[in-house]
């Protein structure tokens, strides 16, 4: 399972469109863009990984007000134990009307032998 499959899944029960990178048709008035963070083995005393770490961000898009859709976002990924790093408000777009809310998070996934 990877953090980005995992993330349409849970974005789109909520629902709300998503796209990842960047949304590729007209945009709705809401909206979600995930964006791939990193992917980091965590190396223990035999230098093996054990763990791979994914992180992303879902970016919320909303014409109108947004604090319902992040507290949606929010209680779902912390329902399907997601770690949330950080929550930020970036601003409004005055050309575009949006306004632009991040989530970082953070997913450790054991890797198959």
């Amino acid at each position: 399972m990877s953090i980005l499959a995992e993330l349409n899944t849970l974005i789109t029960s909520i629902p709300l469109p998503v796209e990842t990178g960047v949304f590729s048709g007209k945009a709705p008035n809401e909206y979600v863009v995930i964006l791939p963070l990193s992917d980091i083995f965590e190396v223990h005393a035999d230098n093996r990984p054990g763990f791979d770490v994914q992180e992303a961000r879902i970016s919320l898009f909303s014409k109108g007000n947004f604090l319902l859709r992040k507290k949606q976002i929010t209680t779902a990924l912390l329902n399907a134990d997601f770690t949330i790093t950080e929550r930020r408000y970036i601003g409004h777009e005055d050309d575009t009307g949006y306004h632009h809310y991040a989530i970082d998070l953070a997913k450790t996934y054991g890797l198959e032998e």
